[in-house]
Order: structure tokens, then sequence, then C-alpha cells
């Protein structure tokens, strides 16, 4: 018996031993087709951006290409499709972004080493260095003593040219990971003083938060950059004067809202920089024959998921896109030596597409009634308010109708478009669609008395029912925006991030190796194994 086991067990020895060296050859096989291959790295991070950002922007993209689904759909939520009108029923469709026709198409998972759900610090940390840490740690161990070497600093080191772009601040959690080291995400002076001593050579978007570190009593950051022999440039003319051959540039959007920040493409006006024309000047500037590594980051879909701002977030995600579009154009020009990577950090906000109140419709055309961001509305609300200071609720009503298409009509009027839509009426549908309820106008008038007790008695974020409401935003605002956002079928469940995976979409040298479910860290594994980083 003892004689059968033990040939037993050598047989299984042999056959795993063989089975592991088979295993072994087609994965060095693998690596050796697309070893050192990619010249030119593109990493695009959609900043808390994940399926429902994603989705949410491919439906939007429909539904604005698709008036006659519009219809439709008017029709269908009433549940009437009169004879003799050509209408005919919903046919659901998407339109796809480029990043989602790429050949590599896999997921992440976001989880940091203390938390299963991330922060920004963390998850860009897990993208750059293929290292987990703790929230709140940029670049660093958990135990924030051990400094950790990116992708960007190999990608350096081996010869290539580095480029940095953000549509938030340059000293902002994601783009930092990449080029610095600090214990805390909260250190933008530190973080900031890290940009020259990483010798990359284009860096583009943002500002800095702390210019003159957190007591305004240090030496400008731009003056450190000059003395580095950077040059910072804000002005549009001088982004467009920047050319191939220029080196240690640190180019600024000339608007920028109080986080130092590029504005929302919603909100964003002529003569502005777009996200995807600083993608194309680092092409320019950085393309060279040692190549190159770009990170470019959509971060504001992250603020806009912690507002709930769904019009925001989508538009942001197709900017995003659009960037990914200068890069994949470079791509067909060098299509064997090119990588690009388009990925999330985590998910925020708990988005869906899907709503009670719509059960199994959503309606996003509804979304274009919205004129701007949460925070412009801010904007324009506190300027109402201090022309008025008297100002009542039913003072806001017209306001309200003009920037988010939200009207309370009247009983009577109420009748007469009902009336329309049984004959067939396609806009006292829509009109009909548009309308406050009398739960929303109460739910909306309880955030306005919000608003008014947080303007006199801050803070009022201790009080549970608020925050729950609210979170740490303006109550009638973001009441408004999920009034909006319910009615077009898109929920929320929180103002913070969620722990979903985020998908991977690739195209380039090696896609397929991104095909799958793996870490988040595995992303760097993979990115330097394409470029032979080490």
């Amino acid at each position: 018996m003892k004689k059968r086991v033990s040939v037993l067990v050598m047989f299984l020895a042999v056959t795993a031993g063989v089975f592991a060296t088979g295993v072994k050859q087609q994965a060095d096989t693998g690596k050796q087709d697309v070893v050192g291959k990619a010249k030119y790295i593109f990493v695009f991070i959609g900043d808390g951006t994940s399926i429902p950002q994603r989705n949410a922007a491919e439906l939007y993209l429909a539904s604005k290409t698709s008036p006659k689904d519009l219809e439709n759909a008017s029709l269908r939520a009433a549940g009437k499709f009169p004879s003799g009108n050509g209408v005919t029923d919903f046919t659901p469709s998407i339109q796809r972004m480029l990043m989602s026709t790429f050949p590599g198409q896999g997921f992440s998972s976001t989880y940091s080493s203390n938390s299963l759900i991330t922060d920004s610090s963390s998850s860009g940390t897990a993208i750059a260095t293929g290292k987990k840490t703790r929230d709140g740690v940029v670049g660093m161990d958990p135990t924030a003593t051990e400094d950790y070497v990116s992708m960007a600093k190999l990608a350096r080191d081996k010869g290539m040219k580095v480029g940095i772009i953000t549509t938030v601040s340059l000293d902002h959690a994601t783009p930092a990971s990449f080029y610095a080291c600090a214990p805390s995400r909260s250190l933008y002076y530190d973080i900031a003083l890290q940009v020259p001593k990483s010798r990359f050579n284009f860096f583009g978007g943002g500002g800095f938060l702390q210019p003159q570190g957190p007591k305004k009593d240090q030496k400008d950051i731009v003056e450190v950059l000059n003395e580095a022999g950077y040059s910072v440039y804000n002005t549009r003319k001088d982004f467009d004067n920047i050319k191939a051959g220029d080196d240690k540039i640190v180019t600024i959007n000339p608007v920028l809202d109080g986080d130092k920040a590029l504005p929302y493409t919603i909100d964003r006006k002529d003569g502005e920089i777009r996200l995807d024309e600083f993608v194309a000047k680092a092409i320019e500037v950085l393309d060279n024959p040692n190549g190159f590594f770009i990170m470019t980051e959509g971060g504001k879909v992250d603020w806009s998921c912690h507002a709930n701002d769904a019009i925001a977030t989508v538009l942001d995600v197709l900017s995003l896109d659009d960037a990914v579009k200068v890069a994949y154009e470079f791509y067909q020009k060098h299509p064997d030596e090119t990588l690009i990577v388009v990925t999330g950090d985590h998910e925020t906000g708990g988005m869906t597409v899907g709503f009670a109140g719509t059960q199994y419709d959503s309606f996003l055309t509804k979304l274009q009634a919205q004129k701007g961001s949460y925070l412009a509305f801010n904007a324009e609300f506190a300027a109402f308010r201090n022309a008025n200071p008297d100002l009542t609720f039913e003072d806001t009503l017209p306001l309200v109708e003009s920037y988010f298409g939200l009207k309370r009509y009247s009983e009577s009027e109420k009748a007469s478009l009902n009336e329309r839509a049984k004959a067939g009426d396609v806009q006292a549908y829509e009109a009909l669609g548009m309308a406050l309820s009398d739960y929303e106008l109460a739910d909306l008038e309880q955030a306005f008395n919000w608003h008014l007790k947080a303007a006199n008695e801050r803070p009022v974020y201790t009080d549970e029912s608020y925050y729950l409401a609210y979170g740490y935003y303006e109550p009638f605002t973001v009441k408004l925006t999920h009034i909006l956002n319910h009615k077009a079928g898109i929920g929320w469940t929180t103002y913070s991030h969620t722990g979903l995976p985020t998908p991977v979409s690739v195209v380039g040298v090696g896609h397929d190796l991104f095909n799958g479910y793996y870490d988040n860290t595995d992303i760097f594994k993979k990115v330097v194994q394409i470029g032979n980083l080490y």
C-alpha cells in the first residue's frame, strides 16, 4: 500500500512539475512577445470613474443622437402609443465611447491596505507603483516610512520623457502618486516641491493649492520651479506657443476654480484649454526617439459624483474619452510601439442607471435641461439670494425652471397637459415629465429651509438627517440635482466612494494581458512588463 502511495505521489509531483513548467513557458513566451515593445505609453485615469459613469455617458450619447427614441420613451413612460402618428415602441440603444471599443477589456479591484473602499491617494499609488498603501498616503508604504517608485519614474530612468496631466490641481492625490512621495495627501506644498525634483518634462492642467505653503509664508512654488529651470505658463497664448523640443514645462489652464482645478466641461468657456488639447500638446513636446510616458487624469468626474451631479459627470467622462481619442490617433501612426491604458481609480457616489421612480426605464435626455454644474448653480443661487435678502421658496421657482428645466404647474395646467398628452402630443408628455410633483416640491422646500438654517447656523452637518440627504453640499442644489437625476433614471447611494471594481480598457502592444479580473496593483506590473521599464 505504501509503495502505491509513493508511486502516486511521485506521479502527481512529476505531473505538477510538467504542468507548472508548461505554464511558466507559456507565461515566459507571452512576456517575450511583448516585453520592451511599448515605446510610447499612455495611462488615462478617470478619477471616480467605474462602470456606472461609463454606462451613463454612453446611454446619454445615444439619447442625444436618437431624438425619435426620446419621443418614443416619453410615450412609453405614459403608457400610450397613439395610432396614426408614426410612433413605434421604444428601442433602447447605446453609443460606445472609443475607450469601450478597445480590444483589451478587464476589471481591477480597488481596495487599499486598510479599507475595502479606497481613497484616491491609495488607489493612485497602487496603480502608479504596483503596491498597496493606506488611505491618505501618497507613493509610500502603509507606515509612511518607505518610498515607492512609480512607473513614471521608471520610464524617466529608462530615458523616456514624461508628462503628467490632470483636470484638478497638479498637487492632488492621483497625479502626485506618479511623481511624489508623502505621508499625507494634504501636504500640498511638500508635494508641489517634488514637481521639479521629479525631473519630468511636462506638467499640464490645474494649478497648486498651496503655492506659498499652508501658512503662505514659504517661497512661491512658481519661483521654485523657475529656479529649477521650469517655465510656468498660465495663458492661452503661452500654451499655443509651446512647441516641440521645449522642455521642463508647467502649463496651467487660464481659468481655475476655487480648488485650482479646471472648470467642469459643462461650465467651460471659449479660450479655456480642453483636456484633449493638453494631451495633444504633451505629445508634441514629448515625442522623441527614446519614447515617452504620459499620465492623464480626468479628475473632476470624482468631484461631480461626490456632489451627485449626473450631467457634470457624464460630460467630464466624455471629455476624458476625447482625450483618449488624441492618444489613439497617435497610436494609429505607431501601432507596434504604443500602449494606451484607460481605467479608473475607484467609483464615487454609488451612481446607478436606474431609479425606483422610473422603474425599468431611464430618460437621460432630461439631463440636458441643466444649464451648468452644481458649482455654477451654487454661485448663481448665492448671487440671487444676496440680491433678494428676504428670499422665499416661491421666489426660487423661476430660477429652478431656467436652470434645471423643472417646473411647478397649477392643477389646471396639469389637466391641460394631460388632455394634450392623451391626444398624442409629445411636447405635453415631455412637459409632464419635468413637472415638479407635490412630493418633490415638499422635498425641495425642506432643502431650501435647510439652506437658510445652514447659512445662519453652521455647521449643521452633525445632524444625521442633513448629511444623509445632502452630504457636505449646498442642500438646495443637491436636492435639485437629485430630482432631475431621478427623473432621468439616475440614482445615487453615497457622497463618498464605493468598493466597485473599475474597468480597464487597453489598445496597443500587449493589450491582451489586460483581459480578465485582477487587482489595481497589477496594472503597474503589466505596464512595466510591456514597456520593459525595469
